[in-house]
């Protein structure tokens, strides 16, 4: 047997999936230390608070994907996703400390936009892998994608995204399984097409529901409820409050 298998280290014996999957968890966990440090997320956390957080957005999705499908969590297969979740963590709090103390709100919906897709298709992948129906490999996609923030979330004392209004989160990577579930299983697309396309799609409709401001039905409030909404600011309003506030410095 080979010592400590060495092997592992060895970036270049990535697969096209295993790619996709650690593009993925560096950029998750990379918004999950920007998520920590949110106003509305932060608890007084310390640098390795942070840093647990962000493992669990990089790499929570995931975990519990495998743990679904009944495989060895890939984290624990492949040391390079701890390695780079770690560097994303270090570099979301190096955005954060140089950008004066103000939250990036363009910068956090851009990233969770562009992240979002990825691990949907990851999801995807591994459902058809293991032999999965069509519905279960959108389902399965679903979890790997929102598991993250959820975990954030509740460790932060605030309602899980997944269940209040919001800009398409969870249709989002609906939208982004299903396509790639149709090119590649209904039009035999290769898996790299079928990736572009699919992130293409679900990248691109998150960022029109942020930009216009697409929200999710709700439906009637209970009598006598007296729920209090934040408002939230379209992806546009975000940055350009936050070029207005650099040149007003």
């Amino acid at each position: 047997m080979t010592p400590l298998i060495l092997s592992k280290f060895g970036i270049w014996t990535f697969d096209t999936v295993g790619w996709i999957s650690l593009i993925a968890a560096t950029t998750n966990a990379f918004n999950g230390a920007l998520l920590a440090r949110r106003p509305d997320h932060y608890k007084n956390f310390t640098v390795v608070g942070i840093i647990i957080l962000a493992y669990a957005g990089g790499i929570g999705g995931g975990v519990l994907r495998d743990v679904l499908l009944n495989n060895i969590p890939s984290p624990l297969m492949n040391p390079w996703y701890l390695i780079a979740c770690f560097l994303a963590a270090a570099a979301a709090l190096a955005v954060d400390y140089y950008s004066a103390q103000r939250f990036k709100d363009g910068l956090f919906q851009f990233m969770t936009a562009f992240t979002l897709p990825w691990y949907a298709i990851v999801g995807a992948q591994a459902a058809l892998a293991a032999h999965l129906g069509y519905f279960a490999a959108v389902v399965i996609g679903i979890i790997a994608t929102t598991a993250g923030r959820w975990i954030i979330d509740v460790a932060c004392n605030v309602t899980p995204k997944q269940l209040v209004r919001g800009e398409h989160f969870v249709a989002a990577a609906a939208l982004t399984g299903v396509v790639y579930l149709v090119c590649t299983a209904v039009l035999g697309w290769d898996v790299v097409i079928s990736t572009a396309v699919g992130v293409a799609v679900g990248f691109g409709y998150r960022m029109l529901s942020l930009a216009f401001g697409w929200e999710e039905w709700e439906p009637w409030e209970p009598a006598g409820a007296k729920a209090e909404e934040k408002p939230r600011k379209r992806l546009g309003e975000g940055l350009h409050a936050e070029f207005t506030a650099k040149v007003d410095e």
